[in-house]
């Protein structure tokens, strides 16, 4: 049970961290990712994930990543009808298999809960389960590629703007923007690039 005056510690933090992601638009992460650290910290809720480059894309690691991806593209990709989840949703695997570097983010318990692949200094693919999303793995993942693996650019569906806001709080800007997907579909594609 938390008493009242930690009660109070908590919601400042809570008031620091919102004005210092605010903040951090402008200025970088730095004040927002120790608030947050803090935060955490002292309500107890810290949690261990595992981030980690797959070395073995096994059939059952892929099917439990395709089932992340859905479940994401549900929860986001609200302009894709149900016939073009489906058919997009085949070459999802080839997709994940073909990615210069898989990465895999999982819960305490081992079992994967978001996955990103780069391909040069490319972020092709970023998707976590929707009971992850808000949480700061998706910046933990994007800031894992741009330090390890040199991600420089990103592709974002124009109708995801949630996505788009999450880049350009990352420090990504729009360079390009074209009518069509990579297909031809009718989704307009937002080019960015970390500044």
């Amino acid at each position: 049970m938390i008493r009242m005056k930690e009660k109070k510690n908590i919601e400042k933090l809570l008031f620091d961290l919102k004005f210092a992601e605010e903040k951090s638009k402008h200025d970088g992460w730095i004040e927002a990712d120790m608030l947050e650290k803090e935060l955490e910290v002292y309500t107890g809720r810290e949690k261990t994930m595992k981030i980690f480059e797959v070395t073995d894309r096994t059939p059952s690691l892929i099917d439990q990543l395709l089932s992340i991806w859905e479940s994401s593209v549900r929860a986001a990709h609200h302009f894709l009808s149900e016939q073009e989840i489906q058919r997009i949703k085949e070459y999802v695997p080839q997709a994940m298999g073909g990615a210069e570097h898989l990465i895999v983010a999982e819960d305490e318990q081992g079992v994967p809960v978001a996955f990103m692949g780069t391909d040069g200094d490319r972020l092709e693919m970023l998707f976590l389960a929707p009971g992850e999303r808000g949480k700061g793995l998706g910046r933990q993942l994007v800031s894992f590629g741009i330090s390890e693996y040199g991600v420089q650019e990103v592709t974002v569906n124009e109708q995801n703007p949630e996505a788009v806001g999450f880049y350009e709080h990352m420090g990504f800007v729009m360079y390009k923007r074209t009518e069509c997907d990579e297909e031809g579909g009718p989704y307009p594609l937002l080019y960015m690039a970390l500044c």
